[in-house]
């Protein structure tokens, strides 16, 4: 039709230029067709690797969308960061209430869907585990080493050039931080030890008790210092337990010098209050053993039942009477005691605990010098913990607590909480971990920088000269780092109500005169020389926000495809995920 058409428009004068234009475009249609089939096997569709319920994402648009999903989780939290951070209530799936200001029992509690955004809530994560604190630093800072990086990505700036300015950035600033900022503290200086808790603390929930959770936390943590050999351990998690009872007032919790257990005795008429106690520590059960499933004895005569019964009595009198000969006065175990070693025990003037939790057990032969025995016929002299030096059973509320303190220099111990309520209890716990993290930091690398964002300002002010020295185009994302870290005094200027930009020109004119110091005043926003007003952090929480926050923005960044998994439709055409395979079982 073509050929047709531009052969008519040649010969006749009539033919208007349109006819021969249109023959024109209808022969290079026909070429394409023609070249096509050629390509794709004589008219077959392209062939389609992935399936075609998978969405995939690539390139610039996804790396936009993840560094958008990090900012969005960074402003979720942001306004939880310094003394006068607001709360933030979360109610879980089973309509329980959770308020708190600590950015990782926040981002625990929050549904999240992005990929770059669970990986955002997982750094949280990390940080918490790793130094217990900063974890609201953490966050905000990553969201805004990946907002500063958008600009280069929409020039058209390669990410691996970004990346690599990051890492050198990152390298540099840890230098600065260890070599010229970082101040040495003495370990044995407890007032200067409680002032870095009280800055942990002053930016949460007990920040008004700050003084009591200090003192409680340095306490906690000394009480389970090990020292041996050059080897210095605090294990917080194992051996310093939280206990809280609602009721009284937060004023009323302390650190006791020793070891408190949910439990009351077994029976009514032993002992609930002996001094110096002797404590013998069972991982056995005081009960005759039973058949693991079911059991068949044949009896012959009438008198081989009451013979059984006999056995049974005997094997226990054997077990109790392998407990008295060490003469104790307290028997915890693990396991469950029969009545009649209740009697036994109870006639040999002896107190027994059972279902201990096997931590707990852990904790009291530490606490009293005992060692857990897994079998009563094992029960020597040096078994026996001799260091407490009061048992008692109190009341506390509605239950019964089992209290053995007055320990000689115990090594374990439990801390105490008392409040109004179950939710101020469970924020007045996550602060105290939080600020045992501290002491347990500062015990074991005694390093100090000063906090209200002026490490972060010393950092910026460095890292801005030195990337003038940095060639080529790396020098702009080097430099964007440094405006990144202005975030964090930034922030704190903003929830307190200051002036952002008036105050952080007058903060950065101070940093430009030599003044490393100088911060922010979390209170009332204005500058402050953090020497003057006490406030340091310790120098392994700034490391490991500054790594992790860096190391995050990086890995998001190289990120430059997300391949969703196939979903089935309905009939209804809803969504739902596809069926488990076989070897996805197995897995």
């Amino acid at each position: 039709i073509g050929l047709r058409k531009f052969k008519n428009s040649a010969t006749s004068a009539k033919v208007t230029s349109n006819t021969r234009a249109v023959g024109l475009l209808l022969i290079y249609l026909f070429c394409g067709i023609v070249k096509n089939s050629k390509m794709y096997g004589g008219g077959a569709a392209p062939i389609l690797v992935l399936s075609q319920n998978t969405k995939r994402d690539s390139g610039r648009k996804v790396q936009l969308e993840n560094i958008s999903a990090g900012k969005a989780i960074a402003d979720v939290i942001r306004t939880c960061l310094g003394p006068q951070a607001m709360l933030k209530m979360l109610m879980d799936p089973m309509g329980g209430i959770v308020m708190t200001n600590d950015g990782n029992a926040i981002l625990r509690e929050i549904t999240v869907q992005h990929p770059a955004g669970k990986s955002m809530i997982e750094i949280a994560r990390t940080q918490d585990e790793e130094v217990g604190d900063g974890t609201t630093s953490v966050i905000v800072l990553a969201g805004e080493m990946l907002a500063v990086a958008e600009p280069f990505l929409e020039q058209q700036i390669h990410p691996t050039v970004i990346i690599r300015a990051y890492r050198q950035a990152l390298e540099d600033a840890v230098l600065f931080l260890q070599t010229r900022i970082g101040v040495s503290l003495d370990v044995n200086d407890r007032s200067k030890l409680l002032d870095v808790i009280k800055s942990c603390v002053g930016t949460k929930f007990i920040g008004r008790w700050a003084n009591l959770a200090a003192s409680i936390a340095l306490d906690a943590a000394q009480t389970v210092l090990i020292d041996e050999g050059g080897r210095r351990e605090i294990d917080i998690k194992r051996y310093a337990k939280v206990e809280k009872v609602p009721g009284g007032t937060i004023e009323e919790s302390a650190v006791l010098k020793g070891v408190m257990v949910n439990k009351d005795v077994t029976h009514p008429k032993m002992r609930r209050y002996i001094e110096n106690p002797r404590i013998v520590l069972l991982d056995c059960t005081l009960e005759y053993k039973k058949g693991e499933s079911q059991t068949n004895i044949e009896i012959m005569k009438d008198t081989d039942f009451t013979r059984i019964l006999e056995l049974e009595e005997e094997q226990m009198q054997k077990i109790c009477d392998e407990i008295i000969a060490v003469k104790p006065d307290i028997v915890f175990t693990e396991k469950g005691i029969s009545d009649l070693a209740q009697h036994f025990l109870l006639k040999a003037g002896i107190s027994a605990v059972r279902r201990v939790r096997k931590s707990d057990n852990n904790r009291i032969a530490r606490a009293c010098g005992a060692t857990v025995v897994n079998r009563t016929d094992e029960l020597r002299e040096e078994d026996v913990g001799t260091k407490a030096g009061l048992f008692e059973i109190k009341k506390l509320g509605d239950e019964y607590f089992c209290f053995i303190t007055e320990c000689k220099d115990p090594k374990a111990c439990t801390i105490l909480l008392r409040g109004a309520s179950k939710d101020v209890l469970n924020e007045t716990e996550r602060n105290l971990q939080d600020a045992l993290h501290v002491a347990k930091n500062i015990m074991l690398d005694p390093k100090l920088v000063p906090g209200g964002g002026a490490v972060e300002m010393a950092t910026a002010q460095y890292l801005t000269e030195k990337g003038k020295s940095v060639k080529g185009v790396s020098q702009w994302p080097y430099r964007a780092v440094a405006q990144a870290l202005e975030i964090i005094p930034r922030t704190l200027i903003q929830n307190c109500g200051g002036n952002t930009i008036r105050t952080l020109t007058a903060l950065r004119a101070k940093h430009a005169t030599g003044g490393s110091t100088w911060g922010i005043n979390g209170e009332t926003g204005e500058l402050a020389d953090m020497k003057d007003l006490g406030v340091w952090e310790p120098l392994s929480v700034k490391l490991q926000t500054y790594k992790t926050a860096v190391e995050t923005a990086i890995l998001l960044l190289r990120i430059d495809d997300i391949v969703s998994g196939s979903k089935k439709k309905d009939r209804d055409g809803e969504t739902r995920a596809a069926a488990p395979t076989e070897e996805s079982v197995k897995e």
